[in-house]
């Protein structure tokens, strides 16, 4: 391979390689902005009176399967009970 072709080759590479990087870095300025529309939402729940960090238990709740958090549930409230917390 001569040295042209080896050039060309590199370039190539140096032109994907600054693609996967640029968009990355769009994707990491998507999450950031996301991430403040989220801090918005719970500001204004906060402001309205909601307790946030309840809304988030909840929030991570919805994301679980029903079958997880009814057992998990169950387990809870048996160390509970053996506590005599019930």
């Amino acid at each position: 391979m001569d040295e042209t072709t080896l050039q060309d080759s590199y370039k190539v590479t140096a032109d994907e390689l600054r693609q996967f990087i640029e968009r990355f870095e769009r994707l990491e300025a998507e999450k950031k902005d996301i991430a403040d529309a989220q801090k918005e939402v719970m500001a204004e729940a906060k402001g309205r009176g909601y307790d946030t960090k309840v809304m988030r238990k909840v929030i991570a709740l919805r994301k679980r399967d029903q079958n997880d958090i009814a057992e998990e549930e169950a387990v809870l409230e048996m160390y509970k009970e053996a506590l005599g917390m019930s």
